[in-house]
């Protein structure tokens, strides 16, 4: 799962690429080339009108694509390269894939991405290219508003009865760029949008915005620079701007702003209090109630109708932005989801939903379509008009949902589709696509061909044209037919057949749906509902019955998508994605192998004064002292920038004067207690021998030839012991040891599997005699287990029992 946040980072550098948190800290020192706020650039073309208002905010370089797209041009190792939208998003999210694939010890190939509501089909269908690019299989995209709503539905206990009045939640999300509203109806397992809206160009940076603006010009005036004009300067402006906002959201009183050495060595210092801020913010939070008022007319509710409010998003920490929901809606605003992870958690319950590998709880999701959407048409001559048109989809009309459209054509015809209402999409082409209908021919008796379209808003939000087919009349009198004849039953699979595909099609979106609520309908080329597609089947076929066969055939269809991604400019987007993860690994090995030399020299430094002291020869010292200087010169130095060899080479020459003094500390410090072991256990045997000497009971029954060689091994092992020591401690610190604690380990270990298995051989067992065994019997009943060896197998009635129960009889 994956939240696509509005603050990402990105930052490339002449080696490797920093992502994340690491990029963040380099925004300021690597200006041209850390990549951030790039989320509204998706599947817009470079002279988009929001591409070019972006241009001006953002630091780094905008650079026009060769298939007109809107790409970011940076310097990477060492050359300046362009890269589209999708390979900078596909970088994103092949490091969210990597770290959950950290976390969870396994490899991740299936995601479920977030998305503005407001996303047109053009914005979805390049973050479905990002995905690819990054090695994903993505389920879902997801809208931010409904991976809310179900992060917060999912869990509730108490929501009401299927067939009872829903629930009705407001979600309202105000994160970095954008302002979304959603309202949703819950019952219990079930979510349905009602409506959505938004304002795409309100968000936190806005507030950030108009703070750095009152500030630039208070320092125009207070200390004659111009910060706009440098690109650093701006950027640290942004930073402490976003922290005094935060800062004013909790606390009402004056705080000061205080940044040094901010621009041509100058320190500078404001102070803003909430009081002034808001009235700085009042054309910001003025817009924020359009969307609220918006999202209840759509829906055809009230106030009364709303059951609770919740806000997730940064943006709406800001007290005036709660203070103006509060006011509109009559009624306190619920805080109880997580305002930063919530559309994360919701994106990773539905990825849980639609995985086989997990069980969750049924909950199936409504979504809606945000624009209404028209199919246009050319029409033949004689109806008397150049061109037709229908709209297939409304304003926030249940998704994923599709839809099968009639027309009657004698030669191939082409769809467009595109979104009815222009000024309502935040998107300056209307246009979707264009889908051609080819192999449309007259019917054999000169009649217009009947042709069944069906169109699809799928799980992704995205519309297509997902089929054509042609019904075809066969005369069961007349020309010889070389094809199959349809027959009563082959009417009737494939009524059932689709059936089954508008099932499959509901399922995308509920899981587990039953097909009496299929989302789909069909209609004619006007837009009027026709009969449902099994009634319009069974008409089909009486008129079979009578007249004559038909048959359905599938008819191919050419897609041109506006702005759609080629398959082989995306094969080459994952082909390089694939060359910078590996490079990024290669200089992580490489840096890993310096900074490897790097804590060698100063931990071994810091040792040579303190714990390896008395194991080194002053000789010896001021050598291993000086190779360690001359390696960290050469370090900051010549060997700044070189191969991972090198540097796995420089560490192996340290440590050829490092692990004799290594190995000397270690042996000193371990070799007693190796010693005290090896002690114990001799002192132990000799103990046993002594025993047995004096003929304890407990060794009586050990074999006096294998004592003996006990006694002799142990005194060869004392022996040994000895001398190794006597001439051990005649050596001093600085000498290499001559006996070492592996060998006395080993010894340790060779003398326990040596003399174990016979001083604690067990004592055999007494026999114990017939009579006292009869004797028990009678008492006690039988002994299992116990008689000895020797006794013979009684018949009394408890012996015949027993033997009975083994599955034998024996008669005396």
């Amino acid at each position: 799962m994956a939240r696509f946040p509005g603050a990402a980072c990105i930052s490339l550098g002449s080696r490797t690429r920093a992502i994340g948190n690491a990029a963040k800290s380099q925004i300021v020192t690597n200006v041209r080339n850390t990549i951030h706020g790039f989320k509204k650039l998706h599947g817009r073309s470079f002279d988009d009108p929001i591409v070019q208002t972006e241009r001006i905010r953002i630091p780094y370089e905008l650079q026009k694509m060769p298939n007109g797209s809107a790409g970011i041009k940076v310097r990477y190792l060492e050359e300046e390269r362009p890269f589209a939208i999708e390979q900078v998003t596909g970088m994103l999210l092949a490091k969210l894939k990597e770290t959950s694939e950290n976390a969870l010890k396994k490899p991740v190939a299936d995601c479920v991405i977030s998305i503005p509501s407001f996303f047109t089909d053009a914005e979805r269908r390049s973050v479905m290219a990002a995905a690819q690019v990054a090695g994903l299989n993505c389920l879902r995209l997801m809208n931010e508003t409904t991976a809310v709503a179900l992060a917060y539905g999912i869990y509730k206990q108490d929501l009401p009865p299927l067939d009872e009045k829903p629930r009705n939640v407001v979600f309202i999300d105000m994160g970095h760029s954008a302002y979304q509203v959603s309202l949703c109806a819950f019952n219990k397992g079930k979510l349905k949008v009602l409506a959505t809206t938004f304002d795409p160009y309100l968000g936190g940076r806005n507030f950030d915005e108009a703070l750095v603006d009152y500030f630039c010009d208070e320092f125009k005036t207070k200390y004659k620079i111009n910060v706009k004009e440098n690109a650093r300067a701006l950027l640290r402006l942004y930073q402490e701007c976003e922290k005094l906002k935060k800062l004013m959201s909790a606390n009402a009183s004056d705080l000061p702003l205080n940044i040094e050495c901010f621009m041509n060595d100058l320190d500078v210092s404001s102070k803003m209090n909430r009081a002034q801020f808001e009235q700085l913010c009042v054309s910001l939070f003025a817009r924020v109630e359009p969307p609220l008022k918006a999202v209840l007319e759509q829906a055809n509710l009230q106030r009364e109708d709303i059951s609770s409010i919740e806000i997730v998003g940064g943006a709406t920490r800001i007290p005036a932005v709660k203070e103006q929901i509060t006011k509109f809606f009559l009624k306190d605003i619920s805080t109880t989801l997580n305002a930063d992870e919530a559309v994360a958690r919701g994106c990773a319950l539905q990825c849980a939903i639609l995985s086989p590998a997990f069980k969750v709880r049924e909950f199936s999701i409504t979504d809606i379509v945000p624009y209404s959407i028209t199919l246009r048409w050319k029409t033949s001559f004689e109806d008397g008009t150049g061109s037709g048109e229908c709209e297939v989809f409304c304003k926030n009309h249940p998704a994923p949902f599709s839809k099968v459209i009639t027309f009657h054509k004698k030669e191939p015809f082409e769809l467009e589709a595109f979104y009815t209402n222009l000024h309502e999409v935040p998107y300056p082409d209307p246009r979707i696509g264009s889908f051609t209908i080819q192999n449309v021919f007259p019917q054999s008796d000169g009649d217009s061909a009947k042709v069944k379209v069906k169109v699809r808003i799928n799980i992704h939000g995205i519309f297509s044209v997902a089929s054509a087919s042609v019904i075809e009349k066969q005369n069961i009198e007349g020309d010889h037919i070389d094809g199959p004849m349809e027959t009563e039953t082959s009417f009737k699979d494939e009524s059932k057949d689709d059936v089954d595909k508008m099932q499959v099609d509901q399922e995308e979106g509920h899981q587990k749906c039953h097909a009496e609520h299929t989302p789909e309908e069909e209609i004619d080329h006007t837009g009027a509902k026709t009969k449902s597609a099994l009634s319009d089947k069974q008409d089909r076929l009486n008129q079979t019955i009578k007249k004559g066969k038909v048959k359905s055939i599938d008819l191919p269809i050419q897609s041109s998508l506006c702005r759609q991604l080629g398959q082989d400019l995306l094969n080459s987007y994952i082909e390089n994605e694939g060359k910078m993860i590996m490079q990024d690994k290669l200089e992580k090995e490489r840096n890993d192998a310096k900074n490897a030399v790097e804590e060698y020299v100063y931990d071994f430094r810091d040792k040579l004064g303190t714990v390896y002291e008395k194991f080194v020869t002053q000789e010896d010292l001021n050598k291993l002292s000086a190779v360690l200087e001359d390696t960290e010169n050469w370090l900051y130095e010549e060997g700044e920038d070189q191969p991972k060899q090198v540097y796995v080479d420089r560490l192996q020459e340290l440590k050829k004067y490092g692990q004799p003094i290594q190995m000397r500390y270690m042996e000193h410090e371990e070799r007693p207690k190796a010693l005290t072991d090896l002690g114990k256990k001799i002192q132990l045997v000799m103990k046993v021998i002594e025993a047995y000497r004096n003929k304890d009971e407990r060794y009586d029954h050990l074999d006096p030839a294998e004592m003996e060689k006990i006694e002799k091994y142990i005194n060869e092992a004392m022996s040994w012991l000895n001398s190794k020591m006597n001439i051990q401690n005649k050596l001093s610190l600085t000498q290499d040891p001559v006996v070492k604690v592996s060998e006395i380990v080993a010894k340790s270990k060779e003398l326990d599997n040596f003399c174990n298995p016979i001083i604690y051989k067990p004592k055999p067992k007494v026999e114990v005699a017939e009579d006292n065994a009869k004797a028990n019997n009678e008492h006690n009943g039988q002994m299992d287990g116990q008689s000895g060896t020797e006794t013979k197998p009684d018949t009394t009635k408890d012996s015949s029992q027993h033997t009975k129960s083994s599955g034998e009889m024996e008669v005396d």
